[in-house]
Order: structure tokens, then C-alpha cells, then sequence
């Protein structure tokens, strides 16, 4: 490990010092001028807004989040809504043994084929599955490595793809959602993470039933496989294989820039602003040491990245809710003008620019923009879980866009509406740029320097998102240029580079290119994903009936023992 970072190291030192160099204004400036000349068309051409009228126009590409989103909501019959008790369970582990081995092996077709001696046993699963039942002659837990394939836990997988999505968007994006479509954003902000659970819950089903197993027990997975494979099964190979080129490329590009430039510099800007650090070189350094330290995750792989989100994640977001918990606590007077605020806002408009259009459009980009439901980010994460069924892990994926926007998002509009009855900081329909500032502004009015703390959050959320980016990247690279050492360091190597450049130089079209890129995914994933609902259709069937299997074997273990 440490010859391979010193390795790494002599490699990039030689663009370090160009990042460091580039630091200067005016060559920032050119570098930016160049590169919006180049790529400002790509960038246009995905954000382009449809003009309905002379007061509002809705970018397409969120037409096709929502549209998609609400397609999947219809076609799985509210899977958002009845698959969320099951999420939980599943989670929890009350399904593990069925996952690890198959419910027909463990129960038999009917669920009854195996002897059941005890209830207490059935009821049990590491009684029920080392005791009591045997599958092909040997006792499960003898044959762990002989079960499903995967490298990652339900909980790892969820935690690694949220941290790709919980970041800035939860604590900035907001704020600036609210400075432009008012309190009645939220509303549809909460809409858009509700109908985003049905988009997360099939992609990430295609995810795991498509993905490539290497070898060495390696998972290759993500939209670039399902839509190469599944649209194959259906004969249409060629679709398919340009789909899959695509998407590779865009998520390569967006785990460059949004993925990783626009986490580094954030986190650059919120720690020099709050340490008062003076110079040009203070953004550079902390670049080095955040390079360093992703560096040590992603060298490791999805097992040591999902190791690191699973502890990161909950903390992180845990604090930030607790802090949001606390202000409402102290302010519980104002939470029922907060709600009145919210549902007038989200259906009048309280006259902003664009009226009801304006605020709804306001509040569902934000919400769609913050947990990717549809840009098929999330299913290269989760495809790497250990399962035999596909649909298990697509049912756990739909808690995704629930914590990232109904919870953490929804926290942070309350916590900004409530603080600005008395403080009066923000001005509803006048948009603001910096809204990382705006947010600490409305915790330290109830938390004094709770924007310390904050930023050791922006911090945190920016680490994860890259160190889950770099590993989304990395399967669209291995896809297009193959799977190997070489070219695993090649990417590792660029990555890394792209964190201290992120850090030292002002991004302005780079950023705009990147996050292009990131929602141009959003054009072949979905487009598969419609041509596959009925294969992951067939494998929702397929789960159910594994758990109906085991739910009988329990209650006619029940009934033979009363």
C-alpha cells in the first residue's frame, strides 16, 4: 500500500505543480474562457429550457427525469409507497438467508420441504439456516462462499450510493431552491424525491441482474452493462452498445468534474473562509491532503469504499439532521406557519417569477437534482451487493431518494423558513449564489458557530462523494478501455490530479461542462430502463415469491406447533 501511494504520488507531482502555477487569476480565466468555447454547446444543449410561455420554461432534461420517474411509479403500482416496509426488513436482514442461498433451496417450492422441528429454530435464522436446514447435503454455513455473488452489504451498498448524493446539494442547493421559488419549493421538492424512488428502484434492480462477476468474486455493474445486455436480449444490440459507450463516457466526465472538481473546490473554499487562511497557495495544499486521503480509499476498491460511506454516512447525516431537529425543537411555534407557508407557496406561488410553474419547477429540479433518481449513478454502486435476487437490492435503493430529499432535504428548507421569520436573512424570489453561506446563517441563528461545524460537514459530504464518484467513474473507464492494473491506475492516477486542480483553481465552465455531463446520463439510462420494465417486473415477481416461501414455512411452523 504505501509503495503504491509513493508511486502514485511521483506520478502526479508534475501536474500538482501546474495546478499550483495554474492558481494565478488570469490564467484561471483563460483556461476557463478556452474550455466554455469548446464545450459551452454541450452544455446548452443538455440544460436547454422549453419555452411553455413567456414567463416559465422547464428544461427537458428534467421532463425526462420526472416523466420517466412517474412512468416506473405507475408501472410497479406505487412500489415507492408498498415496497417501503420491505426496504427497511431487508436492510435489517430478515431476508439474508433466502438472499444468500435461494428461499427454494432453504424451503422447498412450496416452502414446506424441509423438516421443521421447532418454531423457535424457524423463527431464528442463524438456528434455522446452520442447524436445521441443509442445502445439497452440506449445512449453509459451511458453503457462505458457495452463495450469492457480490463484494457488498445491503447497508454498504445504500450508504456508498448515498454518499454520492447526500453533499452540497442537500445543504446549498436548497437554499438557493428557496431563493427563487419560495417556501412552496419544498413541496415539490418532496414530490420529486417520492416519485424518485420508483426510478432508483428499477435501475438498481438492472443493476445487479446484468452485472459482470470477475473471477476473483469482482462485480462489473451499472446502466453501461444493462443496457448492453438487456437491450441485447431484446434484440437490440446495436441501441444498446451506443447507449453503453455514452453513458460510460458521460459518467467518466461527471466523475471528473461534479463528481470530483466541485466537492474539492467547495470544501477548499468553506475551509480557507473559515480557518481565514490568506494566500494563493491555501487551496492547493488542502487539495494535496484531501487527494491524499481519497487516495487511501479508493485504492482498496467498492470493499473499502463501502466500508468508509457506511460510518461516514450515517454520522454525517445524523448530526446534520440532529442539528435540524434541535432548531425545530426550539422554534416549535413556527413549524405549523412553516407547513401553512409550504402548501400555500407550493400551489399560489406568493408571487414569484413564473407563479405556480416557476415554484414547482423550482422545487422539482432541486429534488430530482439531488438524488439522481434516473441518472443511473446509484445503480453502479449497488449493483456490487450480495444477493441472489436483483429486485432485493432495487427495493432497498428506493430508501435512497427518501433520506437524501423527503428527509435531509426537507430538514434543511424547514430549518432556513423557520429561522427567517424573525431573522428576515432571505428574500423569497431573489436568488442567491452562495448557499452554503446561507444555510450556516440560518443554523447560527439558534446554534452559535454551528457553521464550524457545517463545514467540517461540507468536508465530509464533499470526501464521500468523491471517493464514491471515483469508483463511478472507474466502472464506465473499465467498460470502455478494459479491466486491468494498468488502467485501473491510469484512472486512480487522473482522479486524484483532478482533486488538487478542483481545489486550486476557479472551475466556472468546467463545472458547467461536468454537471452536463452528469445529467446527459440521464438520456440512454432511461431510455433503457423503459425498454426493460418488464424484466425487472419479472424479478420483483420472482423476490416476493421467495419471501411468500419463507413467510409460509414460518406460519405452517406456527400452526403445527399451537
Amino acid at each position: 500500500m504505501k509503495r503504491t501511494l509513493l508511486s502514485l504520488l511521483a506520478l502526479i507531482t508534475p501536474i500538482l505543480t501546474f495546478a499550483q502555477e495554474a492558481k494565478e487569476p488570469t490564467l484561471s480565466e483563460k483556461i476557463d474562457q478556452v474550455f466554455s468555447d469548446y464545450t459551452g454547446w454541450f452544455v446548452q444543449g443538455i440544460f436547454y429550457e422549453i419555452p411553455f410561455s413567456e414567463q416559465f420554461q422547464i428544461p427537458w432534461v428534467l421532463i425526462v427525469l420526472i416523466g420517466g420517474a412517474l412512468y416506473f411509479t405507475i408501472y410497479f403500482k406505487l412500489i415507492n409507497f408498498t415496497g417501503f416496509v420491505t426496504a427497511i426488513k431487508v436492510v435489517r436482514g430478515q431476508y439474508e438467508d433466502i438472499e444468500k442461498h435461494g428461499a427454494k433451496a432453504l424451503y422447498g417450492e412450496d416452502g414446506l420441504a424441509h423438516e421443521i422441528d421447532d418454531l423457535e429454530e424457524l423463527e431464528n435464522p442463524e438456528i434455522s439456516t446452520k442447524d436445521r436446514v441443509t442445502v445439497d447435503g452440506d449445512l449453509p454455513d459451511t458453503i457462505r462462499d458457495e452463495g450469492a455473488d457480490g463484494e457488498v452489504s445491503h447497508f454498504q451498498a445504500l450508504t456508498a450510493a448515498l454518499s454520492a448524493t447526500v453533499g452540497l446539494g442537500n445543504i446549498a442547493g436548497v437554499a438557493v431552491a428557496l431563493s427563487i421559488g419560495g417556501p412552496g419549493a419544498t413541496f415539490w421538492m418532496i414530490v420529486a424525491g417520492l416519485l424518485g424512488m420508483a426510478s432508483k428502484f428499477a435501475e438498481c434492480t438492472l443493476g445487479v441482474k446484468y452485472r459482470d462477476v470477475g473471477e476473483d468474486g469482482t462485480v462489473y455493474g451499472g446502466p453501461m452493462y444493462y443496457l448492453k445486455k438487456g437491450l441485447g436480449e431484446k434484440n437490440m444490440a446495436g441501441l444498446g452498445k451506443v447507449l453503453a459507450v455514452l453513458f460510460s463516457i458521460f459518467v467518466i466526465g461527471g466523475s471528473f468534474g461534479g463528481g470530483n472538481m466541485f466537492q474539492a473546490n467547495q470544501a477548499a473554499a468553506q475551509f480557507v473562509e473559515l480557518a481565514g487562511l490568506q494566500g494563493g497557495n491555501a487551496g492547493f495544499y488542502f487539495g494535496l491532503v484531501m487527494a491524499a486521503l481519497v487516495a487511501v480509499v479508493i485504492i482498496g476498491g467498492i470493499k473499502r469504499i463501502a466500508s468508509v460511506t457506511e460510518k461516514i454516512v450515517p454520522f454525517m447525516a445524523g448530526i446534520y439532521v440532529l442539528a435540524a431537529i434541535v432548531i425545530l425543537a426550539v422554534n416549535y411555534k413556527y413549524i405549523g406557519d412553516a407547513f401553512g407557508l409550504i402548501f400555500e407557496g407550493a400551489f399560489s406561488g406568493l408571487g414569484i417569477a413564473g407563479g405556480l410553474i416557476g415554484v414547482m419547477i423550482q422545487g422539482i429540479r432541486r429534488g430530482a437534482f439531488s438524488n439522481e433518481a434516473g441518472v443511473g449513478s446509484a445503480a453502479i454502486a449497488h449493483s456490487a451487493v450480495k444477493t441472489k435476487y436483483p429486485a432485493s437490492e432495487g427495493i432497498v435503493a428506493l430508501l435512497e431518494p427518501f433520506v437524501d430529499t423527503v428527509v435531509i432535504c426537507t430538514m434543511t428548507a424547514l430549518v432556513i423558513i423557520i429561522t427567517n421569520f424573525e431573522a428576515g436573512f432571505l428574500e423569497y424570489g431573489t436568488e442567491i449564489t452562495e448557499g452554503v453561506e446561507l444555510t450556516a446563517t440560518a443554523f447560527d441563528t439558534v446554534i452559535p458557530k454551528f457553521s464550524i461545524v457545517l463545514t467540517i460537514a461540507v468536508i465530509l459530504f464533499a470526501f464521500s462523494t468523491m471517493i464514491s464518484w471515483s469508483y463511478y467513474g472507474m466502472q464506465g473507464w473499465k467498460f470502455l478501455f478494459g479491466k486491468g492494473k494498468i488502467t485501473d491506475l491510469i484512472y486512480k492516477i487522473l482522479f486524484l490530479c483532478f482533486v488538487v486542480i478542483g481545489a486550486s483553481i476557479s472551475l466556472g465552465s468546467v463545472i458547467d461542462f461536468s454537471d452536463a455531463m452528469i445529467f446527459a446520463m440521464v438520456v440512454p439510462n432511461i431510455i433503457g430502463v423503459i425498454l426493460l420494465t418488464p424484466k425487472v417486473r419479472s424479478e420483483l415477481n420472482k423476490y416476493y415469491e421467495a419471501i411468500r416461501l419463507k413467510k409460509d414455512a414460518i406460519d405452517e411452523g406456527a400452526s403445527d406447533l399451537s
